[in-house]
């Protein structure tokens, strides 16, 4: 009896080790996590100082926030950081963390650590539905071309979705990806159909899909905050099935999950998260593929944890680089995407070159 009580003490010896090795991991996730909302927060207070023109200086601003009765009197001010640069800030927030999360999801839900946001064809689909609302509707304000971005975003990722699920290998990720090129490809195409003909339309759709905040406003970006929160919530109950479609659609079937239910719905998410940042934003590259890169470095395969952590870190990226294109070449802006893509690019090649990357897919 002694000898089988000293060797169950020896079983259970090394768990204290193991729980204190899983402690030590979560407290360090913990720690980033913080990190990430302690820079979001103080590149948001940056951003609300920063603007392109000499109205508004950052010590002004800073005066503004601080409550400063001459600063709060000075309309041109006011102007500046409440009607300018606010907006842009929380639109910042806004777009990241959509791309962010979708990203995350499209490529757990793909098994490809390389996959991108406009995989499903949604920025085609809003680049055509932005087309056809400057060309036939008159649709000329922003706020109207986001809702036709809005429209045209989800409805292009709705055909890729039906396509998707259609025949026998329903929603499997290469018939995702070939769908979403195919859907892709054909509104290009019919993109330049229209514009060819159109030159004021085109002149238009030139600023709308170099991808900037500029120009954003508060009023414009409430209608989106249901689809984004809709999207944002799916995405999170999408988290525990993808982690099992980690293992292999065989591993997730013999736990009870559906892998072509557990698609679907990720990508249903993705098409309102990414027809959210096109609306406000017009396409923006790379982000939505390197963030979920960064957050799967820190979280390993907790799937909850990873979208968390690539929406906060899209999220400070793009606050980031908004702040960048305002100083760049002042006294006028560099388009938000310009900047993403001439770090994003680097970067790529250094994701694909990286070791790291065969188990980035699996994780």
């Amino acid at each position: 009896m002694s000898r089988f009580s000293h060797s169950v003490g020896l079983l259970r010896r090394p768990r204290p080790a193991l729980s204190g090795v899983r402690a030590h991991h979560g407290g360090s996730v913990a720690g980033w996590a913080g990190a990430g909302v302690v820079l979001l927060l103080a590149l948001a207070v940056c951003s609300l100082l920063v603007g392109t023109g000499t109205a508004g200086s950052p010590g002004r601003a800073w005066d503004f926030l601080l409550g400063d009765r001459a600063a709060r009197a000075d309309a041109q001010l006011r102007l500046a950081v409440l009607d300018v640069r606010l907006p842009r800030t929380l639109a910042a927030v806004l777009v990241g963390a959509c791309l962010g999360t979708a990203g995350c999801l499209l490529q757990a839900a793909t098994r490809n650590p390389l996959a991108e946001t406009g995989l499903l064809g949604v920025n085609s689909g809003a680049a055509f539905a932005v087309v056809v609302g400057l060309t036939w509707f008159g649709a000329s304000s922003p706020a109207a071309l986001m809702l036709w971005a809005l429209l045209g975003g989800t409805a292009a990722s709705a055909v890729v979705l039906l396509l998707a699920a259609s025949g026998r290998a329903a929603a499997s990720p290469l018939r995702l990806v070939l769908a979403g090129s195919a859907i892709g490809a054909t509104f290009h195409g019919l993109t330049s159909y229209v514009l060819l003909g159109t030159k004021a339309t085109f002149d238009t759709y030139r600023y709308w899909t170099i991808g900037s905040l500029a120009g954003v406003e508060t009023r414009d970006l409430v209608p989106l905050l249901p689809v984004a929160a809709a999207g944002l919530l799916v995405a999170l109950g999408c988290a525990r099935p993808l982690a099992a479609l980690g293992l292999g659609d065989d591993g997730a079937r013999s736990l009870g999950h559906h892998p072509g239910r557990i698609r679907l719905a990720a990508a249903a998410s993705v098409s309102l998260l990414v027809g959210c940042a096109v609306a406000v934003a017009g396409p923006i590259a790379f982000l939505g593929l390197l963030a979920p890169y960064a957050a799967r470095t820190v979280a390993g395969a907790r799937m909850t944890v990873q979208l968390v952590l690539s929406a906060l870190v899209a999220a400070d990226v793009m606050i980031a680089a908004d702040i960048l294109a305002r100083i760049v070449i002042r006294p006028w802006e560099t388009p938000v995407s310009v900047l993403l893509a001439l770090v994003g690019g680097p970067l790529l090649i250094a994701i694909a070159r990286s070791s790291r990357l065969s188990t980035a897919g699996a994780a």
